[in-house]
């Protein structure tokens, strides 16, 4: 067995979680780096979560927001990120325009986006969520361009992936917000901005 084969084989077995084992959850706010390390002109994780050697499993772009899982084990790091686990992460995105029944059908996928072509996933229209904090700075919408608000759940995660599917329906992304990441939602673990909790890492699962 090759290494590759290894770390596949190591990131589908059972977790196992050492007592005391720390799995955060945290709101990440609108243009905030996910890192610790600082960034000259932008906020990252340090101003908000003083915990020693944590580290986001996965990533949030900083003009994204919403929820992130950070853990000090990197073995339950890896597997929470691992593609192969497919943990399904939902966004809310506001976009630019109203999505028809085609549109919507083709972010359903696969849909081609040049250098890759997406897995099927879960998108509809949904009504503006009233339990959403503003966000700071506001959207710079078009007066006469109407806006809605799409729910997308992945099980992959390229880079700007949803941002890259809205574009190529012609559905331009205005604001993200990632609400959920596998059992873990804002919803059911609600956290303002910049917020933080500590879960079992149990229910990873």
């Amino acid at each position: 067995m090759n290494r590759a084969d290894e770390n596949l084989t190591d990131a589908l077995q059972p977790l196992r979680y050492p007592a005391g084992m720390p799995l955060i959850l945290f709101n990440k706010p609108f243009q905030v780096m996910c890192q610790f390390s600082p960034h000259p002109t932008r906020e990252t994780l340090a101003n908000y979560l003083d915990i020693p050697n944590i580290y986001p499993a996965g990533r949030l772009d900083a003009d994204s927001e919403g929820l992130l899982l950070l853990t000090d084990d990197g073995k339950l790091q890896h597997a929470i990120s691992h593609p192969k686990r497919k943990q399904p992460k939902t966004y809310i995105a506001q976009v630019e325009g109203v999505p028809d029944d085609r549109a919507l059908e083709r972010l359903r996928g696969p849909l081609d986006l040049g250098d890759f072509i997406t897995q099927p996933c879960d998108a509809k229209q949904i009504l503006a969520p009233d339990w959403l904090w503003e966000r700071n700075p506001p959207i710079r919408a078009r007066a006469n361009t109407p806006t809605s608000w799409l729910a997308i759940t992945l099980s992959e995660g390229k880079n700007r992936q949803v941002r890259r599917m809205t574009a190529a329906v012609g559905l331009p992304t205005l604001r993200l917000v990632r609400i959920a990441i596998g059992p873990f939602s804002l919803e059911t673990h609600p956290l303002w901005p910049g917020e933080w909790r500590e879960v079992p890492p149990s229910q990873i699962g």
